[in-house]
């Protein structure tokens, strides 16, 4: 199998789930699968000087070969010199970037309201003499502590809050003090939002998440611009060992195919659940991007294609709450995003958000929006109860 080619992928202006369904393809060869299987192997053969592109399993395989390639033809689509780096999980693609461009005495700009993890990341970076600064992703508020910082780190939409900044603007006003920027793209995804052409350096994401969409794989990823920056992370996966399984890579490669399809779905089902909790009794803090009403709505109008499969809301108590995840019959309690088969939590429950107790985060999957409507506003009765 030749790893080295790629096909030349769909035409220029070629529609979202074209590009999906073709991005990453080998050339085609004869009696050969479309998509080749995984590729398990530690070691390969090398006879004289290491000149080919793959050496050993920790720095390539051909495997992310496709998947890395596949990716970056989503994320900056028709565009040259991007390089997509796979890894074994979203905080190890987060990891790279933050470990691979700070050192002590620099100084990075994270969100307030971002990631659950990020607290236990910022106290390392501590650790490790890095100053970190924290503002609120609404209102562009990490414009207010820019000066001086080496990186700055987006997350919009946060996590689980669901507000949005202009990325543009934060982008240009980072550059403009000398800071690269990071955007965290899992809520997203690439069809929803490219922060590349926004003018990010990276766009980082885990692609345990809607990417891959079947809760049956841990994956991250960074996007950039080939470079320092990009040497930098590939150096940093290099040294840590954060790579993804050939299995794992392969599986996110074939679920890649349905992207599109899911992600219209789930996105139409997201707005259609979150317009039938508008307004109902025992319901605030609703939100949704893609609600008109939403706070985030303008900003994310202007930077999104797509406004994700998340919905956010709170119940009056933590018991009214529990109970209203119990009455669910075609939602699972589990934790993540993204999936198929629709999920919700009380986030409350792990700590590390700034979250009511009675706080529900919504993950719409690709069953039947009436159905999926329906299950949601009868549990919320029945939770009343």
């Amino acid at each position: 199998m030749n790893d080295s080619t790629t096909n030349e992928g769909p035409p220029a202006g070629a529609g979202e789930g074209t590009r999906a369904v073709r991005a990453g393809l080998p050339e085609p060869v004869k009696y050969e699968p479309t998509l080749p299987g995984p590729v398990f192997a530690a070691h390969f053969h090398l006879p004289g000087e290491p000149k080919g592109p793959y050496t050993y399993g920790r720095d390539e395989n051909p495997t992310w070969t496709h998947l890395e390639r596949a990716i970056g033809e989503l994320e900056a689509p028709g565009q040259d010199g991007i390089e997509t780096l796979a890894f074994a999980s979203g905080m190890a693609a987060i990891s790279s970037v933050l470990f691979s461009r700070l050192r002590a005495g620099d100084t990075v700009v994270l969100p307030a309201d971002g990631y659950q993890v990020l607290p236990l990341v910022r106290a390392q970076l501590e650790a490790y003499g890095i100053e970190v600064r924290t503002a609120p992703t609404v209102d562009d508020a990490q414009l207010g502590v820019l000066d001086g910082a080496k990186l700055l780190w987006i997350e919009s939409p946060s996590n689980p809050g669901l507000d949005v900044c202009d990325i543009r603007r934060l982008v240009e006003a980072a550059h403009a003090r000398g800071a690269l920027v990071a955007v965290d793209n899992t809520l997203a995804t690439p069809l929803g939002q490219r922060p590349l052409e926004l003018g990010a350096d990276f766009s980082v994401a885990s692609g345990t998440k809607q990417l891959t969409g079947h809760g049956d794989v841990l994956l991250g990823y960074v996007t950039g611009r080939a470079g320092e920056p990009m040497t930098a992370v590939r150096r940093w996966r290099k040294i840590v060992g954060a790579i993804p399984g050939p299995m794992e890579a392969w599986l996110a490669h074939r679920s890649i195919a349905t992207l599109q399809l899911r992600v219209d779905r789930q996105n139409t089902s997201a707005l259609a659940v979150a317009e039938a909790l508008r307004g109902r009794p025992g319901v605030s803090g609703l939100r949704y991007p893609g609600l008109p009403e939403d706070p985030s709505h303008k900003v994310a109008a202007q930077q999104m294609r797509r406004y994700g499969c998340v919905v956010s809301f709170t119940l009056p108590t933590r018991a009214r709450a529990e109970r209203f995840l119990e009455a669910l019959r075609l939602v699972d309690d589990a934790t993540s995003f993204g999936g198929v088969r629709s999920t919700a939590e009380r986030r409350g429950r792990w700590g590390g958000d700034a979250v009511p107790e009675g706080f529900i985060r919504l993950s719409v999957g690709a069953e039947d929006p009436e159905d999926l409507v329906a299950d949601v506003l009868r549990a919320l009765e029945e939770s009343a109860r």
